[in-house]
């Protein structure tokens, strides 16, 4: 939409407030309203003032003053407000003398945009699609405390085996057993209505979507699958997506969240990343002679993914509870290796003849990451390869066929893999980061902050005694 399109929306609509929405760097929307009169052509260049000193990763309070500039491509209205609202996603600039303005360089918008650009100017290729398979949690109820003498946290699914002998009210069995959560029908997915809400909710808003499913975790897994698109556009529709599926769960009496790892002894909830190149509207990652029918540049692109996976998974996996998902035994990706049609490698090659479905899909994220900084992250590591020529099965990527899961001790050794800590991953991001820093894609003073950011709530975790460390030493 042009501005002027916007503002017709809206009066069509009858909307009477807008809601400008940004991304702070964990990744979460911000937000706030105005009426609509407030808005005029001159917002979508002039920008409108806020306070970015509480924005977790923005501004110190002497620097505050910042700009939100709505993108009017983003324009919908919002689903679940009461009165009629437009809502737009914004990027975010800092104003100068005599009116003018500069894009923030921690506005994590304008790093996927800069990736975009860079993409561009390589002559590598001209388009990245990005395709984010992410799941979540459906409960019924959530109870958690963190105080000095309270340490606790109770989730609950109708689903749950553990509901099996539940009292009080009627019990119709039919739960779910761990791990057994994929693909079962009603009466034991209970959730097939709800998904399918958050679904046509999605589409409505212009989010195409190719399937929904319960997912192997037993207590209310889900996945919805959104359709691929720019980085720039998927990283927009996956926080459209988030805020759709978390409301309405909500509106629903449930509560959903994209927590890699909130339930012991079940599967994690990941997000799985497809990746392909394009130029002038060609696929680059299709070779109908190569290993699993891809291109010598999609060997190098996955040469550079898995060159640079410990530093990427600060980004990708970048929560303290990421790396209880990221553990053997769970089909969570933890090897470094590629493979073909291969669920236990961290970089599968979907089996497909197509061309233009011929992607690599990189295993190891979770929905917790920002979309902006990890597909941009992703892609950089990627064009690395690309430029230096990784080669992965010279630097011992694979290819690796086997069931890793089911591999002898004496082979594991020989295969590297993710780290094992977000300490760890911020470490390596530390001493590897310059391949962001390509084309000014990332800044310095943005990572410096985002690892500012992570090692603090890897701090607040770390000092906190847990129940199980009561089980374990209370009567030492």
């Amino acid at each position: 939409m042009t501005p002027e399109e916007v503002l017709r929306f809206a009066k069509k609509n009858d909307a009477k407030m807008v809601d400008f929405k940004f991304v702070d760097v964990p990744g979460t929307w911000q937000h706030f309203s105005v009426p609509l009169h407030e808005l005029d052509i001159e917002t979508f260049v002039e920008g409108k003032a806020f306070d970015g000193s509480s924005v977790r990763g923005f501004q110190t309070i002497n620097e505050s003053d910042m700009l939100i500039i709505p993108d009017p491509d983003t324009a919908i209205m919002d689903p679940f407000t009461a009165a009629p609202t437009l809502s737009l996603v914004c990027n975010i600039a800092h104003p100068g003398p005599g009116g003018t303005k500069k894009s923030y360089s921690r506005d994590p918008r304008y790093v996927a945009q800069k990736a975009e650009a860079h993409l561009r100017s390589s002559g590598i290729a001209d388009t990245s699609y990005f395709g984010p398979e992410a799941e979540f949690f459906i409960f019924d109820n959530v109870r958690y405390n963190s105080t000095a003498n309270i340490q606790y946290a109770e989730i609950d699914s109708d689903e749950a085996h553990w509901n099996s002998s539940r009292n009080g009210t009627s019990n119709l069995g039919h739960r779910m057993r761990p791990k057994e959560g994929y693909f079962p029908v009603a009466p034991n997915d209970t959730l097939q209505d709800l998904r399918t809400e958050m679904v046509l909710l999605l589409e409505e808003k212009g989010v195409p979507v190719e399937a929904q499913h319960h997912e192997v975790g037993g207590p209310g897994q889900a996945e919805i699958d959104i359709r691929f698109n720019t980085l720039l556009k998927t990283a927009d529709n996956m926080l459209l997506y988030k805020y759709i599926v978390k409301n309405v769960a909500r509106r629903n009496g449930k509560t959903a969240t994209f927590m890699p790892k909130p339930v012991f002894g079940d599967n994690g909830s990941g997000m799985h990343v497809h990746q392909s190149l394009w130029k002038d509207e060609r696929p680059l990652f299709y070779d109908g002679e190569g290993y699993a029918g891809i291109s010598q540049m999609a060997r190098f692109y996955i040469g550079g993914l898995l060159t640079h996976a410990p530093a990427l998974l600060g980004i990708v996996a970048s929560t303290t509870n990421s790396y209880k998902r990221l553990v053997p035994g769970y089909e969570a990706p933890v090897n470094l290796v590629f493979s073909k049609g291969n669920r236990s490698a961290a970089v599968r090659i979907p089996l497909t003849d197509c061309p233009p479905a011929k992607r690599i899909e990189f295993r190891s994220p979770d929905p917790t990451a920002n979309p902006y900084l990890a597909f941009a992250a992703l892609l950089m590591a990627g064009l690395d390869g690309i430029r230096r020529g990784i080669e992965p099965s010279e630097h011992g990527f694979g290819p690796v066929d086997k069931d890793l899961f089911h591999m002898s001790k004496e082979e594991l050794r020989e295969i590297r893999s993710v780290p094992s800590s977000l300490d760890a991953a911020l470490d390596a991001l530390e001493d590897d980061h310059s391949f962001l820093l390509e084309g000014g894609v990332f800044t310095t003073d943005l990572l410096e902050h985002f690892v500012e950011l992570k090692r603090a709530q890897s701090d607040e975790v770390r000092l906190r005694p847990t129940p199980l460390e009561f089980a374990l030493y209370y009567d030492a």
